[in-house]
């Protein structure tokens, strides 16, 4: 098997992930109302898969494509690392902090900041995917001196890793506004959905213009948006507020 059919036989898998993961999203309203841990657990995982997908394709596509000068790449491949790792408390998803780690109950009045990215078409993104900025922070942030820190990546290119990701972004705009509203650290979030479009979007393309195939429908689907039709605006955050009040359905407000 040549390089090129390995690295096509990645990109069908990677696509193949994402249509899991947008089956158990349409299922979750659904699910969530007979069994919220079975929905939520098959979000999780399939977003995991996703992660595991991405880094394969990284791993055989190095060559094609420069993934740690792009921020969003560096973080799908940092969390995926940390996910595959689990030797920490890290990277948990917001739904199941909310309702399976103590309930809504637990929760009744808070506030929790969201940053997410808009795209450049206005278009929204309608699933998301939520953890901690501070889950980032303790493993990507050698200032932090945080016991979960990556060891994998050390000194000065951590530290450049770190300057990437902030930079291109905008993560201190988040961290600034939670800052200024008095947001407890672990009520701030990023919803992690639009960087990874992003990532896949740039990655689809370089694959593209390499003159690599993408076989099977899941990835002849998947390559027209991706390559030629969805861009994310990584450096302007948007910042929504979800107040669990007790009244109503859990929607985030713009700020």
């Amino acid at each position: 098997m040549s390089s090129n059919q390995i690295i096509e036989g990645a990109i069908s898998t990677l696509a193949n992930t994402m249509r899991m993961y947008v089956e158990a999203h349409l299922r979750f309203g659904r699910l969530f109302k007979v069994d919220p841990e079975e929905a939520i657990d098959n979000l999780d995982r399939t977003f995991e898969m996703k992660l595991e997908a991405f880094h394969m394709l990284y791993d055989v596509s190095k060559r094609l494509f420069p993934y740690f000068d792009h921020g969003d790449t560096i973080v799908l491949i940092a969390v995926r690392n940390a996910i595959h790792h689990r030797d920490h408390p890290l990277f948990r998803s917001l739904n199941r902090r909310l309702h399976l780690e103590g309930g809504l109950d637990r929760w009744r009045g808070a506030s929790f900041l969201l940053g997410s990215h808009p795209t450049l078409h206005g278009a929204p993104i309608r699933m998301s995917h939520h953890v901690r900025l501070d889950d980032l922070d303790a493993r990507l942030d050698p200032s932090h001196a945080s016991p979960y820190l990556d060891t994998f990546v050390s000194g000065d290119r951590a530290v450049r890793r770190l300057e990437v990701i902030d930079g291109q972004l905008g993560l201190p705009t988040i961290r600034e506004r939670g800052l200024q509203n008095r947001y407890p650290k672990d009520q701030i979030y990023l919803d992690l959905m639009p960087i990874f479009v992003s990532a896949v979007c740039k990655v689809f393309k370089a694959m593209k213009a390499a003159g690599l195939a993408f076989k099977g429908f899941d990835a002849e689907t998947y390559v027209i948006p991706f390559a030629s039709e969805l861009e994310v605006d990584l450096g302007s955050p948007v910042l929504k507020q979800l107040r669990l009040s007790g009244l109503g359905p859990l929607d985030p407000i713009p700020l």
